[in-house]
């Protein structure tokens, strides 16, 4: 196989042992057309070699990787969704394929799978991913990388010849296999089905390897003190992930215990939007009919989250200390999500007041405007220095607003750092947005005509607006 010097295989995964996974095989699909293959990543792992033929053999078809996993394995965990435990969860349509480093930082990174067949927790469903949720978990990970939140990568998506039943699309409709890159698949729902099944040996294993692999610093730690550094870091992680949320409008949906990973990822992509403006009460999924995972409620949801993951620890950490860590989430997000939008908008820091109160203003105006969301971060990127910009966008008359006055004088606080100004993406009048109805209009091409040059033409966007903000890829 055509691999590069950075390929760097790796089968850590099957150590933990077989109480921990189920060992699966992928469906045999009647086609694989390559829809989506990404290159950037695949160069940083060492597979951008690859011919379309071993790609699909692969991502289409599972052909082992060369040094990596045998096998697939379909990872075990439990949950609450929607507040609610359900001891029957599982990968139930994919899998753990392989594991390898990144040839960049040397972390461990996974390759899971999503539509690759039925598995022993599929609970009588069909383990298939339509070509329409493969499409919309391109554009949410490729947005949001570009906007610099830390989310999984979409390796590939490949059409399968399938007709699928589905009660919220039209069907039947088209089905696809897609491969997820990320730093790790275990999350706070692995550590719940060993609680659930009062197996403090395997929470102890479990931390062992999630330390020893994803938290190094931590692995020589005494017990006890691990698992408080643990829950720690897991903290600090979800509160930047949350705030990276908060900073560029996404809604993820489905902040299940399962969706949330230790290494503080946004993961697996269904009923996601972004939100036009910043509304507290925006909602992307039609089932949340109360509102329980809507943009304004997504930092509380994550904090809840994490009190499930201390529960699972208590007999290392003791009580103290783990409510210590949860009661400091709200100031650390705060923390976070101030630094989140000076980053978008280019600014330096200035001290912590002066950021509380650009953080306040900014978000206020928004609120109290309902200014669009993402042309009010692009109006006003680098602060003073883009003021001439922002008077001739479509968004101008909410700057001459009362709520607007608190902005400029925060503003004023501030020096523009890195704000690529002169950057061809920064010459356009909006900015390359993502709201439900662009991703219909993408989608509907395809659909209708198998034509892709919509979707094409938007991740070429994107990956100019990444350029532009130049966030690190992690």
């Amino acid at each position: 196989m055509p691999v590069t010097e950075s390929y760097r295989p790796e089968l850590l995964h099957e150590s933990l042992g077989d109480p921990f996974f189920d060992r699966v095989e992928a469906a045999p699909f009647p086609k694989t057309v390559l829809r989506f293959r990404n290159q950037r990543w695949a160069a940083r792992v060492g597979l951008d070699g690859l011919s379309e033929a071993e790609w699909l053999a692969h991502f289409g078809r599972f052909e082992p990787l060369p040094g990596s996993l045998p096998q697939p394995l379909a990872l075990r965990y439990h949950g609450h969704q929607f507040r609610v435990y359900n001891p029957e969860l599982g990968d139930g349509r994919g899998f753990l394929f392989a594991q390898l480093r990144d040839a960049q930082d040397g972390r461990l990174l996974d390759l899971g799978t999503k539509g690759s067949g039925q598995t022993p927790w599929s609970r009588r469903g069909d383990g298939r991913l339509t070509l329409k949720g493969g499409v919309r978990e391109i554009l949410a990970t490729e947005m949001l990388e570009a906007l610099g939140v830390d989310t999984s990568k979409t390796f590939s998506l490949i059409e399968t010849g399938e007709a699928l039943l589905r009660g919220d699309e039209p069907s039947p409709t088209r089905s696809s296999v897609l491969v997820r890159l990320s730093h790790s698949h275990i999350r706070i729902g692995t550590f719940q089905r060993l609680a659930f099944h009062d197996d403090k040996p395997a929470i102890d294993r479990l931390l062992d390897y999630v330390c020893a692999h994803y938290f190094p610093a931590l692995a020589s730690l005494p017990a006890p003190a691990k698992a408080r550094a643990f829950l720690e870091e897991v903290a600090a992680r979800v509160a930047r992930l949350g705030a990276g949320y908060m900073s560029a409008g996404f809604v993820h949906g489905v902040l299940n215990s399962d969706n949330i990973n230790v290494t503080g990822e946004s993961f697996d992509y269904g009923p996601w939007r972004f939100a036009p403006s910043y509304d507290p009460l925006f909602t992307a999924a039609y089932f949340d009919e109360t509102g329980l995972y809507a943009f304004g409620r997504q930092p509380s949801a994550l904090h809840w989250n994490l009190a499930r993951l201390a529960e699972c620890l208590l007999h290392l950490t003791g009580l103290d200390a783990a409510q210590k860590t949860l009661d400091g989430f709200a100031q650390a997000i705060q923390k976070e999500f101030r630094a989140a939008l000076l980053r978008r908008l280019a600014l330096a820091p200035a001290g912590e007041e002066a950021d509380a109160r650009i953080a306040r203003a900014f978000t206020d105006f928004l609120i109290a405007t309902r200014a669009p969301f993402e042309q009010s971060f692009f109006d006003w990127r680098g602060g003073l220095a883009s003021a001439g910009r922002a008077g001739a966008s479509p968004s101008a008359a909410f700057y001459e607003t009362p709520e607007f006055a608190a902005v400029r004088a925060a503003l004023a606080e501030h020096e523009s750092v890195n704000a690529r100004l002169d950057h061809p993406y920064f010459q356009r009048r909006t900015p390359c947005g993502m709201l439900i109805e662009e991703v219909e209009g993408i989608w509907a091409p395809i659909a209708e005509a198998d034509d892709w040059s919509a979707l094409e033409r938007k991740l070429a966007e994107i990956a100019e607006m990444r350029a532009a903000y130049g966030f690190a890829a992690g």
